[in-house]
């Protein structure tokens, strides 16, 4: 008759695998070793897995990066009640700094996965939403709450670029939202695409005008520096 040993006996039963242990493992190694030597057969191996198991869970690559960045957007500390829009919006955007100083491949990822994705994906969507609520809560008018979104640009998540390019000439993604189920999730996000006019020759974004936008962000920096001079 066999017998079991003490140190098997005493051995904690393997968590089950899940799409959150496979996130958070393939975010893990990128810390370590960066996004670009991170392989479906590293997660598994440090999962404990065979590298088809992870498929259940992620369909591919692309599939596996976006659910990094929904990972690192999930790490951003949500809106502080009671506090002034100015207030709520500086401290997330510090809070995405530190998130990505975490995190320094980051940056690459998000922009390269929001030039390749013709929509963001749910938890991005969310995360935008609630950061437009918080100027729309503090008084700021639709077309000012555009212009306020394209100058923060990809500041809303801690760097520097504009985010989330016009997804031209590509088909749906599998996980976009029919246009009421938008509505109804991003009521925001939603308000602000059908109330802007666009121009379809731009290149800033969702057919902004590229030149207003730029002549809007640089007179609210100078704006901002008169300011700061006048102040000493």
């Amino acid at each position: 008759m066999e017998t079991t040993s003490q140190s098997d006996a005493a051995a904690p039963p393997r968590a089950p695998l899940t799409r959150k242990r496979v996130l958070d493992t393939a975010v893990a190694l990128a810390d370590e070793g960066g996004v670009d030597a991170l392989s479906m057969r590293r997660i598994a191996q440090a999962l404990g897995v065979v590298p088809m198991a992870l498929y259940k869970h992620v369909a591919n690559k692309n599939e596996l990066l976006d659910g990094m960045v929904d990972v690192l957007v999930g790490e951003i500390d949500p809106p502080v009640d009671g506090v002034g829009w100015r207030t709520a919006i500086r401290r997330r955007v510090l809070s995405a700094r530190r998130m990505l100083l975490r995190h320094p491949w980051a940056p690459a990822v998000i922009e390269t996965r929001a030039k390749a994705r013709a929509h963001p994906t749910p938890v991005m969507l969310a995360y935008l939403d609630s950061m437009i609520g918080i100027f729309r809560a503090g008084g700021f008018p639709v077309d000012l709450t555009h212009h306020a979104m394209h100058v923060m640009g990809s500041r809303l998540l801690g760097f520097s670029q504009e985010l989330f390019e016009e997804g031209s000439g590509r088909g749906p993604e599998p996980d976009a939202l029919p246009p009421e189920e938008m509505a109804a999730r991003f009521p925001h996000l939603t308000e602000l695409a059908t109330a802007v006019a666009h121009d379809r020759e731009s290149v800033v974004g969702s057919g902004c005008d590229d030149q207003f936008e730029f002549e809007f962000a640089l007179d609210l920096t100078l704006d901002g520096l008169d300011r700061l001079r006048a102040g000493g």
